[in-house]
Parts: C-alpha cells; sequence; structure tokens
C-alpha cells in the first residue's frame, strides 16, 4: 500500500523565498475511502524567517485583510508559533514512509518548502519524482470535489484534508487502482 501525504502553506506571499504563516499535511491512501490520518499542523516563527530575508508581499498581506476574522486570527496569532528547526525536523519526520507528496499547485507549496530547505542549508526530505499535482487531477474531472465538501478555507490543515478527501473522489471518478 503507497503511503501518499498532502501538504498546504498558508504564506505572507507568492515568491519562492516568502514568508510561511502556516504548514499543513495529512496522510492518505488515494485508492481507499479511508478517513485522511495523521496530519501535522505548525504555525511557524515569522521573525526568524525575517532574519533570514524571507519576503512578504504587500498584495498577499491585503488579501490576507479580505480573509473571516477567525481565519485571520488563527493565520497570524503568535501563540504556538515554533522554530523553523523544529518546523524541518517535524516535516522530516512525517515524511518518512511517503510515496507520494501532494500540493494543490506544486509550484507553489513545494517551491516555497524547497527554498526554504536550501536557504536552510538542509536536505529535501522528498525527490522530484514524488511529487504530484492534485489542482490538475481536479480540472480532468467535470467538477472540483472540493467544492461540494471543503468547509473553511485557508486553514492549511483543513485543506489538506479536503484535497486529500477530493484526490481519493478524483481517483473513485477516473477509476484509478492500486494497480
Amino acid at each position: 500500500m503507497a503511503t501518499h501525504a498532502m501538504i498546504d502553506l498558508e504564506t505572507l506571499g507568492t515568491k519562492p523565498d516568502c514568508v510561511i504563516l502556516t504548514l499543513g499535511a495529512i496522510k492518505f491512501n488515494p485508492f481507499t475511502n479511508e478517513e485522511p490520518h495523521s496530519g501535522i499542523y505548525q504555525k511557524i516563527n515569522i521573525d526568524e524567517q525575517d532574519q533570514l530575508g524571507r519576503t512578504q508581499d504587500d498584495s498577499t498581506i491585503e488579501w490576507w485583510g479580505k480573509q473571516s476574522k477567525s481565519v485571520q486570527e488563527e493565520a497570524f496569532t503568535e501563540s504556538g508559533r515554533i522554530s523553523l528547526d523544529t518546523m524541518t525536523k517535524e516535516i522530516n519526520k512525517f515524511l518518512v514512509g511517503v510515496d507520494v507528496l501532494w500540493a494543490q499547485g506544486p509550484a507553489f507549496d513545494v517551491v516555497i518548502l524547497e527554498d526554504l530547505y536550501r536557504q536552510l542549508k538542509l536536505p529535501i526530505p522528498w525527490n522530484f519524482w514524488q511529487i504530484r499535482d492534485s489542482r490538475t487531477l481536479f480540472s480532468l474531472l467535470p467538477k472540483d470535489p472540493r467544492k461540494a465538501i471543503q468547509q473553511e478555507a485557508h486553514n492549511a490543515l483543513a485543506d489538506c484534508y479536503y484535497q486529500a478527501l477530493s484526490v481519493q473522489t478524483a481517483y473513485k471518478e477516473l477509476k484509478l487502482n492500486a494497480n
């Protein structure tokens, strides 16, 4: 049985070197209806990233100002933030045994994480061939499956959960199996 994982970031920009506010990741099996499991949610230290010269984008910050108050509070509160060292160690541990890493557009989440790992001079804990794009998968369906189930957007772990469920739905609709 292959272990798949979905990863999602909430950030203060859209460039590879932007500040990461939160990271979510969850494991799942796309070939079954089993509930996604073993989720992690991290709130990353912003000051530490600023000291590294990671960037913030005014238009992204304006966009955050248009989100619901509860989403803003979760993304921006200082309590519970962890160091980059703790973040990378937890991600590395989480990814042990993961065969496939999904993102809703890997040109965003994966590229930002790879940039951070390089900046920290750490080995990237996945191979390029393990990366999958859920946005492309969903575009093969008549309707994006997330639209029917997603309740709260822009919480990194919640986004991962709904995206993982939607990958399972897509696999079913496209009649993809483990063979």
